[in-house]
């Protein structure tokens, strides 16, 4: 009887050792890809805005068409209003992004109130 329990005690170890075998190889068979995390913080400062110039439209002198001027560094975008709370809109340079023209509609010289400049990075 002691050598049919030592059987069977025996065939029980194998078992477990050919199951955890198994497991370890399905899971020694995952790969995951590098990836990143982080956390960080960076100071934002603001732009100097120079050289401005508006451009009044020759047909009607009352209305704007376009402003002009110069940023102290390079943007990648930019807009302006010259309305408070107006739309903004877009703007145009060619490199080193530091000149920029902006397209004006709809604004009259007594409605522009104030030359807001978005500017990013």
């Amino acid at each position: 009887m002691s050598r049919f329990r030592s059987s069977k005690l025996f065939i029980i170890v194998l078992v477990v050792l050919v199951l955890a075998t198994s497991a370890y190889a399905f899971a020694a068979a995952n790969t995951v890809p590098a990836s990143r995390a982080g956390e960080g913080s960076g100071v934002i400062s603001g732009y100097a805005v120079s050289n401005i110039v508006y451009t009044f439209d020759t047909a009607n002198p009352s209305n704007l068409t376009t402003v002009a001027f110069d940023l102290d560094n390079p943007a990648t975008t930019v807009k302006v209003s010259l309305v408070a709370a107006g739309t903004l809109q877009n703007c145009t340079s060619a490199t080193p992004f530091t000149h920029w023209s902006c397209t004006i509609t709809g604004v009259t010289v007594t409605s522009a109130s104030s030359l807001r400049v978005v500017a990013s990075q």
